[in-house]
């Protein structure tokens, strides 16, 4: 199963001023970018359901030029949900009571099906009487064109690509796209995996389509080859190291185990001595 949440949280809170410079301009040109602070994570109980749940990302801003704090709520949602609005709605009402700071809620909705507008609001009527009406900054990614995103020089663009409206025989140019942009970064080693990983866990290609894949990489210039392919061995190297760990949980030897996945005897080591580690 995939942990949609744990994958949005880390890309986010990673790149939490590409993201608003993305989406959310608006936003982005009133905040101080060196006062932002994540607060921990929110847990409330539902009372009517019992149910314990966890927003997924609340930042702390200075307003530029001022003294006055605001809060950033961004929430992923990967399924769709006939009370969802209610629930940001509460969500809200709560952290403004506990913080007592202006609070700009924000939705991803991250989930491929089903592609209708999703509602981003939560009314409250009496008659003809409006009681509330609250409403959240909505990002739904099936609703999004990849191919107007192709030029944005920004990470969250390149992974987010991903998740895009997608026809199914696009998906290895979108992958290729993907890369090609990350590419195109020069982010660290690490930002570099967070977002090869994040793209490779959504465009997950078959034979046939990573031969497309392929092509498509080989009608790019060679730097962007050369860079692109770095990204896909390490894939596969991540791949190697987790059958390899498997195989060591089950008791295989260390030799067994380099014959079977091609890693050297000292990388199956590693692995091991982190393994235990572990344990």
């Amino acid at each position: 199963m995939i942990d949609h949440d744990r994958l949005f949280k880390e890309l986010l809170s990673t790149f939490f001023v590409e993201f608003l410079d993305l989406f959310l301009p608006q936003v982005v040109s009133q905040i101080d970018r060196d006062s932002i602070q994540f607060l921990p994570q929110e847990i409330f109980t539902d009372v009517t359901s019992g149910e314990k749940k966890e927003i997924d990302l609340l930042a702390q801003c200075r307003f530029e030029q001022q003294d006055t704090c605001f809060l950033i709520h961004v929430e992923n949602q990967s399924y769709t949900e006939t009370e969802f609005a209610k629930r940001m709605f509460k969500y809200f009402a709560r952290l403004h009571e506990k913080y007592d700071l202006v609070i700009y809620p924000v939705v991803i909705f991250s989930f491929d099906e089903p592609k209708r507008a999703e509602p981003q609001n939560y009314r409250v009527t009496f008659g003809d009487f409006k009681v509330l009406e609250f409403q959240f900054a909505a990002i739904q990614l099936n609703r999004l064109t990849w191919r107007d995103f192709l030029t944005q020089p920004n990470p969250v663009a390149a992974a987010l690509m991903s998740k895009m409206n997608i026809r199914r025989e696009e998906r290895p140019q979108v992958k290729a796209e993907c890369l090609r942009l990350l590419a195109t970064l020069k982010l660290d080693p690490a930002r570099m995996q967070l977002i090869s990983g994040f793209v490779d866990t959504y465009l997950r290609l078959d034979t046939t389509e990573e031969q497309v894949f392929q092509a498509a990489i080989d009608t790019m210039g060679l730097t962007e080859r050369e860079e692109i392919m770095e990204i896909v061995t390490s894939w596969e190297q991540k791949a190697l190291e987790k059958v390899a760990v498997n195989l060591l949980r089950e008791g295989m030897a260390v030799e067994a185990i380099t014959r079977v996945t091609g890693l050297t005897v000292e990388q199956v080591q590693q692995l091991q001595a982190q393994l235990s580690r572990e344990n």
